[in-house]
């Protein structure tokens, strides 16, 4: 699905939105007005410079459109795997990228992220799930780490996870494990203006709320320990 395609569906009023390298940046109109678009394309694999540019971005909508919604477009391999990300210390600029997110939110800015590719590990964490809802495509393919990946770092074999992920859906990739966890609001057949517009007037009606996503996973069975668990360290 290609990102044209996407913006034409979400955006049918018009766009105004540039590609650079595998960084997505510009505005768009809705039936609620202007809203900006960040986010990536082509299964990027987030560096420092789109972590960076993306943390700028953002920066830039808070400074220069006080109010403006944020619709973020995650298709991300993940964090881009090198030494030279590592030892520049790719987690701060992750880090700072998220912090920039959630300055927006506490800015005024209803944000909401769109999982139209991929959308793997800390590529994902540091913009995609720190929008105020998270949705997905049908075909999106969202996952943590892969099973034979996990195997070699946890040293469960590969077919015992491959087992555990049919039980939980903790260990299992897909949009639809991470919906019943909570982490995903809801999948969308395709891009749909309709569908985007009903979100985001859903969340600026409902106005800054505390993160409900492990309630979501409590209620769909995806997540039965962690509201209990949180609620037990907030009272300790």
């Amino acid at each position: 699905m290609s990102l044209q395609y996407i913006l034409d569906g979400l955006f049918p009023a018009g766009h105004d939105v540039s590609v650079h390298g595998q960084l997505v940046a510009g505005c768009a109109e809705t039936a609620l007005g202007t809203v900006a678009v960040l986010g990536t394309t082509d299964a990027a694999a987030i560096g420092h410079d789109i972590a960076l540019g993306l943390a700028g971005q953002v920066l830039d909508v808070v400074d220069q459109h006080p109010g403006r919604p944020i619709v973020f477009l995650v298709d991300t391999k993940g964090q881009a795997l090198s030494r030279a990300e590592e030892l520049l210390c790719l987690n701060g600029s992750l880090a700072h990228l998220a912090r920039c997110v959630d300055l927006a939110r506490r800015q005024g800015h209803t944000s909401l992220a769109l999982v139209t590719g991929e959308a793997v590990s800390g590529g994902f964490l540091s913009f995609g799930l720190m929008a105020d809802k998270t949705y997905a495509l049908a075909d999106a393919q969202v996952r943590v780490m892969d099973l034979k990946a996990m195997a070699r770092v946890t040293k469960i074999p590969h077919e015992r996870l491959q087992e555990l992920a049919a039980e939980s859906p903790t260990f299992a990739p897909g949009a639809e494990n991470y919906l019943r966890m909570g982490a995903i609001e809801a999948i969308w057949d395709a891009p749909s203006a309709a569908l985007l517009e009903a979100a985001l007037a859903g969340q600026q009606a409902a106005g800054p709320a505390a993160d409900e996503r492990m309630a979501r996973g409590a209620e769909r069975g995806g997540r039965h320990l962690a509201v209990a668990t949180a609620a037990a360290v907030v009272s300790a």
